[in-house]
């Protein structure tokens, strides 16, 4: 049994206040066991998000991390320092790093095995451009995405990996894929994965991350192989982040 997660990205949004805003609003929240729900703030409001967070369900993640555990890299986080803020899950390969920041599939991978090297759990994101969805190219392009890292990692690290889909065009544009869209896709990364190991496959964790919200999270949980979402602008509103997070428990 796929244990749902629900994991808020802030982005670069968010405060002081609003941290602490979620951490006495979930503290009063009663959610199933079942269910792992996860913020995402940015790098400065870690430690603050680690404190407001402590007597809550909310778990700590991050945005991105580079490669390298130290080094001359001037504004950028390694995982190392991550853990060391309680950071338990860490974003690779959002399409915002993909696009303004020119991340590639390579790159992608290695964020992602430094994350597994120190413990940190990584939610892949793979997903498809209006273009590409347009052209009739979006397995391709997701299952590329996947492959380019899923088939270079052993067993035992494949199990650590959650994969969340996010269609480029439905990130912040209030555009979301049809339920049916969206299970669609996540089935070809199921039946994928299944080509490594069908237990593997069977207990894959698979997010929807395309501007689920408060009105569309009940249609899109239902959906056999949807486990969970990434949250985008709704995870900024602590109410509609908790209706999401009661929909999927």
């Amino acid at each position: 049994m796929r244990k749902p997660l629900i994991a808020g990205n802030w982005k670069m949004n968010g405060s002081a206040e609003l941290v602490e805003t979620f951490g006495r609003a979930f503290a009063e929240v009663d959610l199933p066991s079942s269910l792992e729900v996860l913020i995402h703030p940015p790098f400065p409001y870690l430690d603050a998000a680690r404190r407001a967070f402590a007597n809550t369900p909310l778990g700590l993640g991050a945005q991105t991390l580079n490669p390298l555990h130290s080094g001359a890299r001037t504004g950028e986080v390694s995982g190392q320092m991550l853990r060391e803020f309680g950071v338990e899950y860490v974003l690779v390969g959002h399409s915002e790093r993909r696009q303004l920041y020119r991340e590639n599939d390579e790159q992608v991978y290695d964020r992602l095995i430094a994350a597994l090297s120190v413990g940190i759990k990584p939610i892949l994101c793979v997903g498809e451009t209006l273009e590409e969805r347009d052209a009739g190219h979006t397995e391709d392009v997701v299952l590329r995405q996947v492959g380019y890292v899923m088939a270079r990692l052993e067993p035992e690290q494949r199990r650590q990996v959650t994969i969340a889909y996010e269609p480029v065009w439905a990130i912040g544009t209030g555009r979301t894929a049809t339920p049916e869209q969206a299970q669609q896709v996540m089935a070809a990364i199921r039946r994928y994965q299944a080509g490594f190991d069908r237990e593997l496959a069977e207990g894959l964790r698979l997010l929807y991350g395309g501007s689920m919200n408060a009105s569309n999270a009940d249609e899109l949980l239902a959906q056999e192989d949807i486990d969970g979402g990434l949250i985008g602008g709704a995870s900024l509103k602590v109410d509609d982040f908790i209706a999401i997070c009661q929909s999927a428990g």
